[in-house]
């Protein structure tokens, strides 16, 4: 299949979860030092400037997110009709950069802050720690006290088992026969009768 086909499938006909994705903007420097990281999903009530196009330089609030047209809405930016009225106009998320979030959504607020929180450990995880490895180093002392014990029960199992496997290999009765007419599925031969 040819890449640009690929490519195609891959924007415009992709799953919600990939357009949400996809609708990602640049974070300003000074957002990138505070979140550590490059980039966020655009949402509306963030802040955008416009990097490329048309309307470059302009800055405002985002009024409106499109997934299906893959761009965003910002105030002041906007076309008249022939008619009368004006019209948004939706730019790609990947035009613009993002220079104030809006934090209303908790979670999304919780998870920008996430990702610094991973980097660095705070002195109260790590007193939290201490104690926890004096409590596995008793754990070890104990555990070779527990070996023996589970040793010794092997043992005395082992040995049951070897007396219980010697009983039952004890040679078939003389009284029964195998018949040799037997065919190979394992149905046994019907008996002859014998007429007198």
């Amino acid at each position: 299949m040819k890449p640009t086909i690929i490519r195609n499938r891959m924007i415009f006909m992709a799953p919600l979860h990939l357009i949400s994705k996809q609708l990602g903007a640049p974070l300003s420097k000074e957002l990138q030092g505070k979140y550590k990281r490059g980039n966020a999903r655009v949402i509306e009530g963030d802040t955008v400037k416009v990097l490329r196009g048309e309307f470059k330089g302009i800055e405002g609030k985002v009024t409106h997110v499109s997934t299906q047209k893959r761009g965003v809405a910002i105030e002041g930016i906007k076309r008249e009709k022939l008619k009368g009225g004006n019209v948004d106009i939706y730019i790609h998320p990947s035009n613009v950069m993002i220079t104030a979030l809006n934090l209303e959504d908790k979670w999304r607020q919780n998870n920008l802050e996430g990702q610094k929180r991973k980097t660095s450990k705070s002195p109260q995880s790590q007193e939290q720690q201490e104690p926890v490895k004096a409590e596995k180093s008793n754990e070890q002392k104990e555990i070779p006290e527990e070996k023996e014990k589970k040793e010794t029960k092997k043992e005395i199992l082992g040995k049951d088992k070897k007396v219980k496997n010697e009983k039952t290999k004890q040679k078939p009765n003389s009284k029964t026969k195998t018949n040799d007419k037997t065919s190979k599925k394992g149905k046994s031969a019907k008996p002859k009768k014998v007429d007198k």
